[in-house]
């Protein structure tokens, strides 16, 4: 029954939303370490994508939300756990399509060993793009341009244990 139980929470979790984009759950960010489940408690294990990232409370508050509306659990505990880190990598298929609906270039999967990196266009999927400025809106997002089709946008930093 408790693995029933994970199913039923992770299924949950695909609803809360990331605050500051609104088209991926923190499932697909990857941000969902662990869920235990025993009895009528649920211990849910996440991790930021980012140190100090200000969303943190909200994404809290939004997963007791979520699962208390689920009627299973007397006890819900959200802790944000920092090891392993949170990488750039376990944004999952889904979770890369819905940042480029979004209009956020997903990160890259590959950084030069010079920390170099590039993305693609989430509008027109070109190549031919710049960082304008490696500080955007948010500390996991840069600014871009696309010289295509000559639209700015952002891109999701990368965030790797090997830079």
């Amino acid at each position: 029954m408790p693995h029933q139980n994970v199913n039923i929470v992770m299924e949950a979790l695909q609803k809360v939303k990331d605050p500051e984009i609104d088209s991926i759950s923190i499932v697909d960010l990857g941000m969902v370490e662990k869920v235990e489940v025993s009895m009528e408690k649920v211990t849910i294990e996440l991790l930021p994508t980012f140190m100090g990232c200000p969303a943190l409370d909200i994404i809290r508050k939004n997963v007791v939300e979520t699962i208390a509306e689920l009627n299973c659990f007397k006890e819900i505990n959200v802790q944000f756990i920092y090891h392993p880190p949170w990488t750039s990598d376990r944004v999952s298929a889904e979770g890369r399509l819905r940042l480029k609906e979004f209009g956020i270039a997903p990160p890259p999967k590959h950084i030069t060993e010079t920390g170099e990196w590039h993305v693609d266009c989430p509008y027109c999927g070109s190549t031919y793009t710049t960082i304008e400025n490696l500080f955007g809106p948010t500390a996991c997002r840069s600014i871009l341009y696309c010289k295509a089709c000559k639209n700015p946008f952002e891109a999701m930093k990368p965030v790797s244990t090997m830079m």
